[in-house]
């Protein structure tokens, strides 16, 4: 449900990521981002929520606002956007069939996955993920 699986190769990219960063999510464009930002949330002891979206997708748009909107509510967590056509092989690796599709990594392991824009259930799992782990301090 609310998913895309084809490249809208023609399609006008002139509002390049304008609506799906914000907020506290990170927009990684390299794979050294990727792995600087899970060291990061390795060391600070967060949940990564990883982004794997289209300037093209629908419901990836759709679905945008509600995801910086988590960034912003869930401190504690670190939130990833990741343009599945500016890192196609990168995206590739990670056996990317529809966008968005949203994965939940813990000390850079996959332990949850969602695809397509489904808001209920991201949120569902996001709570889900918080309350399985322990509460760390937070670091000013």
């Amino acid at each position: 449900m609310g998913s895309c699986v084809s490249k809208g190769k023609g399609d006008d990219d002139s509002i390049h990521n304008v609506e799906f960063s914000g907020g506290n999510v990170h927009l990684v464009t390299t794979k050294e981002i990727w792995d600087d930002k899970l060291a990061e949330a390795a060391r600070d002891g967060k949940i990564v929520v990883a982004n794997f979206s289209a300037t093209w997708c629908g419901p990836c748009k759709i679905v945008a606002p509600f995801y910086i909107e988590l960034s912003e509510k869930h401190t504690n967590i670190m939130f990833l956007l990741v343009d599945v056509d500016e890192l196609s092989d990168f995206s590739s690796s990670w056996d990317i069939k529809a966008t968005p599709t949203f994965f939940f990594l813990k000390n850079g392991q996959q332990i949850g996955k969602l695809v397509g824009a489904n808001k209920p259930e991201l949120q569902k799992k996001i709570t889900s993920i918080i309350d399985s782990v322990p509460a760390s301090p937070q670091r000013s």
